[in-house]
């Protein structure tokens, strides 16, 4: 049995699998946001660590007994800054806070060469400008840092002691020579830190320590192997078995993303396009990045007062393409095609025939077309997307399927276990590493449980809509 465990933004998941890389048993503890200002997005490390055993605790007792290796994955960016005595010296700043975008344009000025070096252009979700904010509003907590992790890692140093990371997950930080796969002296300077500020750098399926024996026998656990894992979408990649050169997925958790796999460093950063390490060896990814997706729904949800269920019922109760209104899914802004910290969404096309089916068809559509720049992104850089393996919360709808399938004109294929899709990879890198088994091997792609074509006939009726929504991001602008 394999344990692999997720440090989300919205809840930590644990899952064990088996050898044959099913499911088998899925723990889960909740997680709550902080925004103390405009723009700010935070979260309590130690919330991280409190909601891990909390979903480990939940996984069967017997099951536990026979994990052989626990692997990690977990939300990108977020600068977790330390003390000397390893404690965190302020809420960590999250992928999704906006309030450094000044500090993006000063990173690149003062290393020219950042988008060469990192395959990104500098936007304040990144962590690298997130410490060129401390530098400058809270000084007296800069210079007290000893080292700067990711989440997951933050969980890793709780749970081995050790200061250790992946490649995937920090080629996000800006920190990373991407395609040197190694840390950039020119960009950790250019931020006032070092190399002696950052953890030990592995590929995502190498052992990185071990469980702590306090910690073991707490979970009732052997002292067993830690790896290193991966950013959730490169351990999501792994969990759908998006491993080779093109194979891609769609991404619907609290953000969302279009992932595909390449076995080369692409960059193509004026886009606003993501490229990254993979966390398999010899393997990279391009990424289109949205800040809202399935929050948008639990949101609308919420405002709504209706369960997140009866929501999409609403929706498909009304049909997609039907009524007049538009959702803009900024709610925390936009990456890909934007880089817009600054924009917020809005509804428009509101009548007195508007009402909740309406409303909700408005944000699926919403969703969907934002994903729809991206894939336009995507292909801008040159890259062919035939088919997305469907991960995160939002695979649990297949309604919401039709829209996206007919909006980015590519078929959706549902995969087992996709719903946890970052937790699943996060334990099958743990078994290669114990196991030495093949990546062909453990990351064959799950049985398929559905797959949805593109509608041609829905697809016409959002088409005008889609021309509307392109049009309405300038004039939302604008405001």
């Amino acid at each position: 049995m394999y344990l692999g465990i997720d440090i989300g933004t919205s809840s930590v998941k644990a899952v064990i699998t088996d050898d044959a890389g099913t499911v088998v048993a899925q723990g889960n503890a909740p997680l709550s946001v902080d925004r103390p200002h405009d723009l700010w997005s935070e979260q309590c490390p130690d919330a991280w660590w409190q909601a891990t055993r909390d979903a480990v605790g939940a996984l069967p007792a017997d099951a536990r007994r026979s994990i052989r290796a626990i692997g990690l994955a977990g939300q990108m960016h977020g600068a977790t800054v330390l003390g000397r005595d390893d404690r965190p010296l302020r809420a960590a700043i999250l992928w999704n806070d906006g309030r450094s975008q000044a500090e993006c344009a000063q990173l690149e000025a003062e290393a020219p060469g950042s988008r060469a070096i990192t395959g990104n252009l500098a936007m304040p979700g990144f962590t690298a400008p997130k410490l060129l904010w401390l530098r400058a509003h809270e000084p007296q907590i800069f210079e007290h840092i000893h080292t700067v992790l990711l989440p997951k890692d933050y969980v890793r140093l709780c749970m081995t002691g050790d200061k250790s990371s992946d490649m995937a997950d920090s080629a996000g930080t800006l920190w990373l020579d991407v395609g040197k796969r190694d840390w950039s002296d020119a960009m950790l300077s250019a931020t006032g830190l070092g190399r002696i500020h950052m953890p030990a750098l592995f590929e995502g399926n190498a052992v990185t320590g071990t469980l702590r024996v306090d910690i073991a026998t707490a979970w009732g656990m052997e002292k067993v192997p830690v790896v290193a894992g991966g950013g959730d979408n490169a351990a999501g990649a792994v969990g759908v078995g998006v491993v080779a050169e093109g194979d891609a997925f769609l991404s619907l958790g609290t953000s969302g993303v279009i992932f595909v796999a390449t076995d080369q460093f692409r960059p193509n950063p004026d886009q606003a396009v993501h490229a990254f390490c993979h966390c398999l060896p010899e393997l990279w990814h391009q990424m289109s990045v949205h800040l809202s997706a399935a929050s948008c729904i639990d949101w609308a949800a919420s405002l709504t007062k209706q369960s997140v269920p009866d929501f999409f019922a609403e929706a498909e109760k009304e049909g997609a393409g039907s009524g007049s209104e538009l959702f803009l899914p900024y709610l925390s802004g936009e990456r890909t095609p934007h880089n817009d910290p600054h924009i917020r969404g809005a509804f428009l096309g509101l009548g007195n025939e508007t009402d909740t089916g309406r409303l909700a068809n408005a944000v699926l559509e919403g969703v969907a077309f934002a994903h729809a720049d991206g894939l336009a992104a995507l292909r801008e850089a040159g890259t062919h997307v035939e088919a997305l393996s469907v991960i995160g919360g939002g695979a649990r709808s297949q309604y919401w399927g039709s829209i996206l399938a007919a909006a980015l004109g590519v078929k959706l294929q549902y995969r087992k276990g996709g719903e946890v899709g970052p937790a699943l990879g996060a334990a099958k890198l743990a078994m290669i590493a114990v196991t030495g088994a093949s990546v062909a091997e453990a990351c064959a792609k799950p049985e398929l449980i559905a797959e949805i074509e593109p509608d041609a006939t829905l697809t016409e009726r959002l088409a005008p809509k889609l021309e509307k929504f392109r049009r309405a991001y300038a004039a939302l602008k604008l405001i």
